[in-house]
């Protein structure tokens, strides 16, 4: 059995629960409820959530007060998983503050808050219209993107594959040179047009 290691939110819970269930040769390791041992670790599934504690950043936050509900004991066991992720070569997918968090372990900045992307049918509707690089593995015309901060600088050995059609906004980059790296801004986990990227993901894991 292979370990799946995450930081899930108990109120994200009933949206990856059905998905990491039909693998049951996965084993969730929810850092959220209890311990993950990272030397166990087979992959890494970076889920949505506050902001980025300001510690952890790597630009001046002229004004704190625009960080939303930063958790740091949860960035600091992120910041470290991806770490460990990275140096192992393990399979990584990050959705939405994931996104960022992985975009800032990687050296990338963000912009702290942008109008116009929080609208509140964003959170479960497939409303956002995207552009599409060519050699993108997954395009989607919209998508449910839910966010007020965005990336900025984005980190080198990252490749963007979608914008916001709007306004530019970084919507999903993949890692160089990694048979799986994936971020997105969007929520997959909310919608059955994203299944097929939970399951490229999942059939990377060993065990499968």
């Amino acid at each position: 059995m292979s370990n799946l290691a995450s930081w899930i939110r108990r109120r994200d819970e009933k949206w990856f629960n059905p998905i990491l269930a039909t693998h049951p040769e996965i084993k969730i390791q929810n850092a959220a409820r209890c311990p993950v041992a990272l030397d166990q670790m087979d992959a890494l599934l970076l889920t949505g959530g506050s902001d980025i504690s300001q510690e952890f950043l790597r630009q001046p936050v002229p004004d704190p007060s625009i960080l939303e509900e930063p958790d740091l004991s949860r960035d600091k066991w992120e910041f470290a998983a991806v770490q460990n992720a990275l140096d192992r070569g393990l399979p990584i997918f990050a959705i939405c503050k994931g996104m960022q968090l992985l975009n800032v372990a990687l050296g990338g900045t963000l912009r702290l808050d942008i109008p116009g992307h929080n609208l509140p049918a964003q959170k479960s509707h497939d409303v956002q219209p995207l552009r599409n690089d060519t050699s993108a593995a997954y395009r989607f015309e919209k998508v449910n993107s839910s966010h007020h901060q965005a990336i900025d600088l984005l980190a080198d050995g990252c490749v963007v594959e979608s914008w916001c059609a709007t306004d530019d906004v970084i919507e999903q980059f993949r890692l160089r040179d990694r048979p799986f790296g994936l971020a997105v801004q969007y929520h997959p986990e909310r919608g059955s047009l994203y299944e097929s990227l939970f399951a490229d993901f999942l059939g990377r894991i060993n065990g499968k």
